[in-house]
């Protein structure tokens, strides 16, 4: 069961005061526990790529967290993260333009990271806790048209990270080709095999290797 679910995670450290120390920590632990990446801060992606070499994917975070960064700099975020050795995206969308309807620009913006990811995979952060159920469904429909590899419930730093509505809502509403990836808060293994139960394919946490080895599980 434990193997099931630590391959759908993405080992994940993004609080700024993250080490380089932490970050190989748990690098190790992702390598031992064959997770399927981890997910760290760019400034540690080229050090982090270099120390785990083929053994793990490395995945980084872009316009994280606030989303409101210009397209041009989550490109160059994101070209830059590549070079370093990136294997997969994580992209904060611009919330304020889904409040403001601006859809296109939304769908413009996935649309251009994923030119610039390529090949890599690039999930999207559409940040449920600050959207209207209506919102969520069109970004379903935004990310779709887009041609992202994920949707992604949170980043962990909005005030409130995965539910069970959420991804449910999620897998009612995208195309075929979208994956679903829940973000924060996850905090039992109970809750992790209650995502996956509801179509999620990937989970962002902190807590899931701690839980395993039944230790206090704190964080993202």
């Amino acid at each position: 069961m434990f193997e099931a679910i630590l391959s759908k995670v993405d080992h994940t450290l993004l609080t700024p005061i993250a080490t380089w120390n932490e970050i190989k920590a748990i690098c190790d632990d992702a390598i031992q526990y064959r997770t399927a990446s981890v997910c760290i801060p760019p400034s540690y992606v080229k050090s982090a790529k270099e120390y785990v070499g083929n053994k793990m994917k490395v995945c980084t975070v872009i316009g994280f967290p606030n989303g409101y960064n210009t397209t041009a700099c989550k490109v160059f975020e994101t070209k830059d993260a590549i070079e370093n050795g990136a294997d997969e995206i994580d992209m904060v969308i611009n919330i304020g333009w889904v409040k403001d309807k601006n859809y296109e620009a939304v769908k413009n913006e996935i649309a251009e990271l994923k030119k610039t990811c390529g090949t890599r995979i690039l999930k999207v952060i559409i940040e449920t806790c600050f959207l209207k159920e209506e919102e969520k469904i069109k970004m379903c429909q935004v990310v779709t048209e887009a041609g992202a590899d994920f949707i992604k419930t949170s980043t962990g730093f909005g005030g409130a990270g995965a539910t069970p509505e959420d991804v449910q809502l999620f897998s009612q509403n995208i195309g075929e080709q979208v994956k679903i990836k829940a973000a924060g808060g996850i905090s039992t293994l109970k809750d992790a095999e209650k995502f996956i139960e509801l179509g999620a394919k990937r989970l962002g946490t902190s807590r899931i290797i701690k839980l395993v080895n039944n230790l206090e599980a704190k964080g993202y």
